[in-house]
């Protein structure tokens, strides 16, 4: 049976069991330039369309890979990534044109992202060469940064591996290269997919007149994107308790889970505290307290716990859990509270859930098919995603959502040359010429020029809003986890153990929030002690009390952490959302 760590399970809807197992190994003879060239040649003009390049450029940019390759050909190179859509197209199809086009040989290996994790960390404490490349979360970046067992890719690119670096690639052009930067401000990886968590509504339910003036009538404001917590709960209990069924469905205001198993941390760990407005402000994540409540000074971690500065079981924090707990009481379906991620997924396409607050994009393929409940005869979806609303703790200029960006990652301990080829796969995946079909096919944006390419403004009404959401200035404030997690994986399986006691309602929430910035400093202490991060590791700060760092927060104009506010549910506040997405740009930004 195969064990499936915390940092593994938001992936499991993604992909199909079969795809699990590795791909058949994609073998090319040893071939000449010219050769390389008349299969880029194949490609470009079937698969690789369409693109931002003409195919000119396209064929351009196949050629430089074919002669990149040279030294390389009949090499046989293992990389490895986690079971997404956007990864399964990569090994199946990308892996075969690459071999074709270079002559290299390779295997995309495709593993549970719990599995991907596991033998990362066992290369870099083992230093045996396991993979040539990784399609590695950047929610490692600062165990990388600290580490210093992946390649920064800053010095690689002008270094070692400037001969093998794609002349066009732009890495001006990703839209999560932030994301990927270490404090000392070298890139450490390359993103190549990207997908948010974000709002979930039923757009044709909140249209209907009788629905609408029923809201007005109870509430005093319109129901709309909600764009605070308390208009949530509104809307959550009103198509709950007042609506109640739907087209003879019995409908819910409110999707979650809640079952005390692994999928349960990352529920957590993907910004839900920042979306409450734990932590202070600051993009891509808070400084110097960020949204795991860990506070960092310079770039040392210095503490979990209120007592040592930090915000993990501050107000805010507690506020969090305690609104997760409530909401899926009260508003979810009763089995809901049962379930795991994996189980949860498939619900609000079955078409009894109203809106769901903390919903990840990558499921939007899923939610679009044919024949759902949640579809028109059209094929047009009766939903749409917006940006989420924040909590009564959060204030302008926070993070205010997750977005996971998988990136490829090179590890010291992989030989040189077998690094160098590996790079060449993991520029292919990423450049001009390939990655808008990718786009389309996975739907994780990791390119501006793709996000805008008009092949995407003719798809986007069949999209929900993932294209008006991308394109919108509001995008930034959804970030993966930061530099202040030393320590990913060590202090990621802390978090479902800690949050189901409060799910399960063995503990209160504050109770179960004290025990988890009580095992983060545990954790934090250790590696001080270890010594093992260098100068940007661990060093915890003295315990004190809250209200002295209540006291510092206001001295040094900081918001973390913040005391209990006397009133946590203000005034719901909504937006429409046709008005919202006109509200953004029409055309891309213009690059300084």
């Amino acid at each position: 049976m195969t064990v499936i760590t915390p940092l593994g399970r938001r992936r499991l809807l993604l992909g199909s069991a079969a795809a699990i197992a590795a791909p058949a190994l994609i073998l090319a003879p040893r071939h000449s330039v010219a050769q390389g060239v008349d299969a880029a040649r194949r490609w470009v003009e079937g698969e690789f369309q369409p693109s931002t390049l003409s195919k000119e450029q396209q064929m351009q940019e196949m050629e430089w890979f074919a002669r990149a390759a040279q030294p390389y050909r009949g090499q046989e190179i293992n990389v490895v990534s986690e079971t997404i859509t956007t990864h399964e197209y990569e090994a199946r199809t990308l892996a075969k044109a690459f071999s074709e086009i270079t002559g290299i040989k390779l295997r995309h290996d495709l593993l549970q992202e719990g599995d991907v994790v596991e033998k990362i960390q066992t290369q870099m404490q083992s230093g045996r060469n396991l993979y040539d490349a990784w399609v590695n979360d950047s929610d490692l970046i600062g165990t990388h940064f600290r580490y210093q067992q992946a390649v920064p890719l800053s010095d690689w690119m002008t270094g070692e591996g400037k001969d093998q670096t794609l002349p066009t690639l732009d890495i001006e052009d990703f839209i999560g290269r932030s994301f990927c930067t270490g404090p000392d401000g070298k890139l450490y990886q390359m993103p190549d997919q990207q997908f948010a968590n974000l709002y979930w509504f039923r757009y044709d339910w909140f249209g209907r007149p009788a629905i609408r003036e029923a809201f007005r009538k109870k509430y005093g404001y319109e129901l709309g994107v909600p764009v605070n917590w308390s208009a949530y709960e509104d809307i959550a209990e009103f198509f709950t308790n007042d609506v109640k069924e739907i087209d003879g469905v019995k409908v819910y205001g409110h999707m979650d889970y809640g079952k005390k198993d692994p999928s349960l941390g990352w529920r957590f760990t993907d910004a839900w505290l920042s979306m409450a407005g734990n932590g202070d402000r600051g993009i891509p994540n808070g400084k110097p307290v960020d949204e795991w409540g860990i506070r960092m000074e310079g770039c040392r971690p210095t503490g979990s716990s209120i007592e040592r500065g930090g915000d993990t079981n501050g107000p805010a924090a507690v506020y969090a859990i305690a609104k997760y707990v409530e909401w899926l009481k009260k508003y979810a379906p009763p089995e809901a509270a049962g379930m795991t991620f994996s189980e949860s997924g498939p619900v609000p396409a079955q078409g009894n859930v109203a809106q769901q607050i903390f919903w990840y994009t990558a499921f939007t393929a899923d939610m679009v098919k044919p024949g759902l409940p949640v579809v028109d005869a059209q094929g047009l979806p009766k939903w749409r995603m917006a940006p989420s609303p924040h909590g009564a703790y959060w204030k302008e200029g926070m993070k205010l959502g997750y977005q996971d960006a998988g990136s490829w990652t090179l590890l010291k301990s992989t030989p040189v040359d077998r690094r160098r080829a590996a790079w060449l796969y993991a520029q292919f995946c990423v450049a001009k010429s390939t990655s808008l079909k990718k786009s389309h096919v996975g739907l994780t944006f990791i390119r501006e020029s793709d996000i805008w390419h008009p092949s995407f403004t003719e798809r986007a009404p069949k999209l929900g809003g993932l294209v008006e959401f991308y394109r919108s200035p509001a995008r930034v404030q959804w970030t993966p986890t930061g530099v202040n997690i030393p320590d990913y994986p060590k202090l990621a399986q802390l978090w479902w153990q800690n949050i189901g006691d409060a799910s399960s309602g063995a503990k209160t929430p504050q109770a179960a929030m004290d025990a988890l910035a009580a095992a983060q400093d545990s954790v934090l202490e250790r590696l001080q002690r270890a010594n093992v991060q260098g100068e940007c590791g661990p060093k915890l700060n003295p315990k004190t009390s809250a209200e002295h760092w209540y006291e510092q927060a206001k001295k040094d104009g900081n918001v973390a952490p913040q005391r209990k506010l006397a009133n946590e549910k203000p005034k719901g506040e909504t937006v429409d959302y046709d008005t919202l997405i006109r509200g953004w740009p029409a055309s891309p930004p213009k690059r300084a």
